[in-house]
């Protein structure tokens, strides 16, 4: 059995859909896999770490105006669907499998016009102009929310939820905890920005930590992002704030295990995508969401919408956040029980943790008609 999958850019998209080829393997140990990304997305580091043989195809976003730069990626999104039909032809895929981001386009659309059956997997609340797109030529397609099928043909589309790493339900908060060397018995607060960081996360936590480090009753594990690391430890240390004088307090630049941290956390300081807030609800971390304000479609901001409705989260857009507006809403959720509480049991009512097995079955059964 052969099978492409392609999603590219970003963790949220390459982690989703390793998380279905590992799935696929448990069942079908000798299916051969290709993966089909950029060569400037995340998935260029990523994938050949992971032991998957890479193809790339050249395409970029279009601008949401007419520009002369527009145009050019026009030229190559052109060049990049017939670069994509020679790799299906190629590889003889027996189904298709795209989890996000622009390179799914292409191969998708090629996979399609070719007859090979395809599956896409949207995982926002709002999708993206890509799979709005490819939905018209697409076989199936498994929706992360139930609030998104409503955007797709509904004799294709059906909830499954977002596929999570297996690692994100094994991991155990005692043995997380030593690995970072913190207490389990401390509540532990977790914040990240996703795979790149996010900067107005990262200001306005300075602040915050500098006030934390007087507070060693709570815990702080603070993912930067590799980019915005040094500046986030050149402004501590401006602030005064000397971390190996405080041990409750870690910084760091990335972790390829975020499953072991969230595994530790009581609560969890994060922007709003899809991938990051699955593997939240499954482990029922309650949350504060800042949403990306320049995310396609504005997904992020609905997402975090409906994580807030159902009382798993609380919401503070970008424009908002402040470091006095964090800390206060910090300190009112760590400091009321209660309300960890029932957040954390309205987040897990949200999980799907089988989700990659119903999508995995969804294209082993595609592939099986081909």
């Amino acid at each position: 059995m052969n099978i492409i999958v392609s999603g590219g850019g970003t963790g949220g998209h390459i982690y989703p859909a390793i998380t279905i080829i590992r799935t696929i393997q448990e069942k079908y140990p000798d299916a051969k896999f290709l993966y089909v990304g950029t060569k400037h997305g995340l998935e260029a580091d990523i994938i050949p770490k992971e032991g998957l043989p890479l193809a790339t195809v050249d395409i970029q976003g279009f601008e949401r105006h007419l520009t002369p730069a527009n145009l050019l990626r026009a030229g190559k999104a052109m060049a990049g669907v017939a670069k994509a039909a020679k790799i299906v032809r190629d590889f003889h895929p027996d189904v298709v499998i795209g989890t996000g981001g622009y390179v799914c386009g292409p191969i998708l659309l090629a996979a399609s016009l070719l007859h090979v059956p395809t599956l896409i997997q949207e995982q926002n609340v709002v999708p993206g102009i890509t799979n709005k797109i490819l939905a018209k030529f697409v076989t199936r397609i498994a929706a992360g929310t139930e609030e998104a099928k409503k955007h797709f043909p509904a004799g294709k589309v059906v909830f499954t939820g977002n596929p999570i790493r297996r690692e994100v339900m094994s991991a155990r908060r005692a043995e997380s905890a030593a690995a970072f060397g913190f207490d389990p018995a401390r509540k532990t607060v977790l914040i990240s920005g996703g795979s790149r960081g996010a900067r107005a996360i990262n200001r306005a936590m300075i602040d915050v930590l500098v006030q934390a480090a007087g507070q060693s009753e709570i815990q702080y594990l603070h993912v930067t992002g590799k980019q915005e690391y040094e500046d986030v430890m050149t402004r501590l240390k401006a602030a005064g704030l000397d971390l190996t004088q405080a041990k409750h307090i870690k910084v760091c630049p990335y972790l390829y295990d975020m499953p072991q941290a969230m595994a530790m956390a009581d609560l969890a300081v994060f922007r709003a995508g899809a991938t990051g807030l699955a593997e939240l609800t499954a482990r029922g971390i309650p949350a504060i969401l800042v949403p990306y304000p320049y995310a396609a479609e504005n997904h992020q901001e609905h997402n975090a919408r409906a994580l807030e409705a159902a009382g798993a989260a609380r919401m503070i857009l970008n424009k908002d956040l402040t470091s006095e507006r964090l800390d206060a809403v910090l300190t009112e959720l760590l400091n009321d029980d209660d309300k960890l509480t029932a957040m954390a049991k309205a987040s897990r009512s949200m999980g799907r943790p089988e989700a990659a097995e119903d999508i995995a079955g969804m294209a082993l059964e595609l592939a099986s008609h081909r």
